[in-house]
């Protein structure tokens, strides 16, 4: 394949609800863009099983399904999409150098929206009952723990936000921490303290989620915890599980190219989507450790592409 052919106006480096939104965007204002899906097409929504709070899905839908929707009306208005992953970038050059394995592929524009990753336990149990009550986003799960015992893991001000969010569904929630004492905000972790459905658990770490499995139907009933300081291990029962030990945005791919802050967002300049390199821009979770929503990841999305076009615009113009 000669390097020619390999050439796109825009490149989208993503697939989540802000790739696929951004490459939406671009195809319709016929920039053909091309997507790189990269290791979990459709991003950490396919790790979601409902989805209730996306608007236009009156009885909601699974998140597989509405990222293969977006997938289908993206390529419906002539994007490409690769199942592959970004190996590298070349941000010094222009056009801009995209590597994917042994391929190299060029653009004018980038739209970054690699996402980010919540930080699991790693446990294969875990894994394993990943949306059949072990969850990593309270805003989204919550709602089908009704009445049930939650345990939320963590000891940062994501956990008691967590842990409070969750006490509208829950009959009870234990924060399970593996020290004695936290790392959340005074104000953060007073409000856990005195909520009343909120209990704690110090000095222990999750070592198995625990379930059953009938007709391919995987239910969680509990984890086995042991103690930091003894190592006795018991059984505690509850039918969720929130991990709450913080989000990583993937981006070591454009470390030492793009300003990011201490835990490696990408940084923009305010009220845009523009990186410190003119002509890459950013979407989503990658950029976005505030709210990390579905929608607000898709808004940022159609944010970049017109951003993107804009930019594409005022070049076509300089160099006309």
């Amino acid at each position: 394949m000669s390097e020619k052919s390999n050439h796109y106006k825009v490149i989208v480096i993503g697939s989540g609800p802000a790739g696929f939104t951004a490459a939406l965007y671009t195809a319709r204002a016929n920039l053909n863009p091309a997507i790189f899906e990269g290791m979990q097409p459709g991003g950490q929504l396919t790790i979601t099983t409902e989805i209730e709070n996306y608007p236009g899905f009156e009885n909601g839908i699974q998140g597989p399904e509405l990222m293969d929707i977006m997938r289908k009306q993206v390529l419906r208005f002539g994007a490409t999409s690769f199942y592959q992953e970004v190996t590298a970038v070349d941000f010094s050059k222009r056009p801009f150098i995209i590597k994917s394995y042994d391929e190299v592929f060029t653009a004018d524009a980038i739209i970054i929206a690699t996402g980010a990753s919540a930080r699991l336990l790693g446990l294969e149990s875990e894994k394993k009952f990943m949306g059949y009550g072990v969850s990593a986003c309270a805003t989204c799960d919550g709602f089908f723990f009704r009445n049930q015992k939650i345990l939320v893991v963590g000891g940062g001000d994501t956990a008691m936000e967590e842990a409070n969010y969750l006490t509208k569904f829950a009959s009870e929630v234990t924060i399970i921490h593996r020290r004695e004492e936290f790392r959340a905000s005074k104000i953060m972790l007073d409000r856990a303290k005195n909520n009343p459905k909120i209990k704690f658990l110090m000095n222990k770490v999750v070592k198995e989620v625990i379930g059953k499995e009938e007709d391919s139907k995987k239910t969680m009933t509990g984890v086995l915890l042991e103690d930091t300081k003894d190592h006795s291990t018991q059984v505690f029962e509850a039918q969720g599980l929130f991990i709450a030990i913080g989000h990583k945005p993937n981006t070591d791919l454009f470390k030492g190219m793009l300003d990011m802050d201490e835990t490696g967002y990408l940084k923009l300049k305010s009220g845009s989507t523009y990186t410190k390199i003119e002509g890459v821009f950013a979407a989503g979770d990658v950029a976005d450790k505030a709210y990390r929503q579905a929608i607000t990841a898709a808004g940022l999305g159609c944010m970049a592409a017109i951003d993107a076009e804009r930019w594409l615009e005022t070049q076509a113009h300089l160099h006309a």
